[in-house]
């Protein structure tokens, strides 16, 4: 993929020079009687020659593991397939033994007519056991001769997507050149393609969102066909149990992510603003100039080192210095653990973002106060805090749905144990946790048990939703006063 990217581009700087030597040249050299500067004449050859073959490519490369898949499971025989108990491990089966056919074939193990035999010559495919090449020497015929059916369409779809791609890149460069002179509009061509570049863009984002919740609509409607929504929405009890008999209750994981969440925007939401108010109003330019990017390394820094530093350090210290001594709990994983040290990973999204929206205050409003008499603490509380609140609201944002959407934090700070409590010094976990713990490992989606992550990040979803217009709203309303 890498050389067939790096050929188009190839192609594209070659169509850009191309076209603006022909353009120059149908000009006699003049370029005052180009309707459009040469560089537009040289960009629109490009635009032809890479648009098509990449939006080809990208559309062949989502589709062809759809048609293929399909095709491959459809031949399989229908005998085998009854005896056959979850299909989607079988799928992944065969596409392993694919890439190991391949991987085989490109060491020299294997030649490609010896593959064709291979799910029948026992010895083939014990001699590339021996050259360390797994195949499964234990697999059945029909897997390993679906697997070599795979490998054979992959490789005839990457033939025919190569042929293609680079037939439409060669044919947008020749048309182009062709209808290049130096009355054609090459400028508006060039702004409109731009354009339209830019509206597919946003069309891709908008789908893709609109594509993320059908299909997550989609399995948490199968969830709900398995298991009451009842007992899933007011349930009191998480225990899975892929054996039957679970009791997937939603409210002790979402108390979990509320409880952690509300202590670590405890803790960053204030010192987060007090920085930024210190930085933007108070701090010399020496000062920020240290001070906001070493708060701004905060944010580059792992969440799994945040997870360690909250296992092996805060957690231990709160247990020995509050829980223990206070009677409270005698364990390291805790609620307070996960909501402090998630806290601290939370103080530069709202400082950054919160001294950002503060500076951009104008400074009319502040003279404006210091002319009235106003003190400087006077002028921060009552002109430039409300004035910059819709852009504060949205730094809280964010912080809060970075901190429902956490996992490592939790997993390693507060433990997993989902259960309704008080005690912030108790283990507790979250949603994105039992997220992860249901999709891990070999997994039935025909199970309620698998398909509830689905029902699990739709209700994230749902509830990050609320805050985004919760959040509208409060900007709207303050918005309203300071326009």
């Amino acid at each position: 993929m890498l050389w067939i990217l790096l050929a188009l581009i190839f192609l594209g700087l070659l169509g850009y020079v191309l076209g603006r030597q022909r353009a120059v040249a149908s000009a006699s050299g003049d370029v005052r009687e180009l309707h459009s500067l040469p560089n537009y004449y040289g960009l629109n050859v490009t635009l032809l020659t890479l648009v098509p073959a990449l939006l080809v490519l990208g559309l062949w490369l989502i589709v062809q593991p759809i048609i293929v898949e399909r095709t491959v499971a459809g031949q399989i025989p229908a005998s085998f397939m009854e005896q056959v108990e979850n299909p989607t491990l079988l799928m992944t089966e065969v596409r392993r033994l694919a890439g190991g056919i391949e991987t085989a074939i490109e060491r020299g193990f294997l030649n490609v007519e010896d593959a064709a035999n291979l799910a029948s010559d026992t010895d083939i495919r014990a001699q590339l056991a021996e050259a360390g090449v797994a195949l499964g020497a234990d697999v059945s015929t029909e897997v390993l001769a679906a697997a070599q059916d795979f490998r054979a369409m992959n490789a005839t779809g990457a033939t025919w997507m190569l042929i293609v791609v680079f037939a439409l890149a060669f044919a947008g460069l020749a048309y182009s050149y062709v209808r290049t002179h130096k009355d054609l509009r090459a400028r508006n061509r060039v702004e409109y393609a731009i354009l339209s570049i830019l509206m597919i863009a946003s069309t891709l984002a908008i789908l893709t969102t609109v594509g993320i919740v059908l299909s997550m609509l989609w399995d948490t409607r199968n969830f709900f066909q398995l298991y009451p929504w009842q007992d899933f929405f007011f349930g009191l009890e998480w225990r899975p149990s892929f054996e039957g008999g679970s009791e997937l209750g939603l409210i002790p994981l979402l108390w979990g992510t509320l409880y952690i969440s509300l202590i670590a925007l405890l803790v960053a939401v204030p010192i987060g603003l007090f920085a930024a108010i210190y930085m933007a109003e108070y701090a010399t330019k020496r000062v920020r100039s240290v001070a906001k990017p070493l708060i701004e390394v905060l944010a580059g820094i792992p969440t799994i080192v945040y997870g360690l530093f909250a296992l092996i350090t805060v957690g231990p210290m709160l247990r020995d210095y509050f829980a223990q001594p206070l009677g409270l709990g005698d364990s390291s994983s805790s609620v307070m653990t996960a909501g402090i040290v998630m806290g601290i990973m939370l103080i530069p999204f709202v400082s950054s973002l919160s001294d950002d929206i503060i500076n951009s205050v104008p400074q009319t409003l502040r003279d404006g106060s210091y002319g009235l008499g106003a003190t400087q603490s006077e002028t921060v509380k009552q002109v430039i805090l409300p004035a910059a609140l819709p852009g504060i609201v949205g730094a809280v944002l964010l912080a809060a749905s970075r901190a429902i959407g956490e996992t490592m934090i939790v997993v390693l700070g507060a433990g997993a144990a989902a259960r309704l409590d008080l005690n912030p010094f108790e283990a507790m976990t979250t949603v994105t946790v039992k997220i992860v713990g249901q999709l891990t490992g070999d997994t039935d989606f025909s199970s309620p048990e698998a398909l509830v992550a689905f029902a699990l990040g739709l209700t994230l979803f749902v509830i990050t939703l609320g805050l985004n217009i919760f959040a509208l709203y409060i900007v709207r309303k303050y918005r309203e006063q300071y326009d």
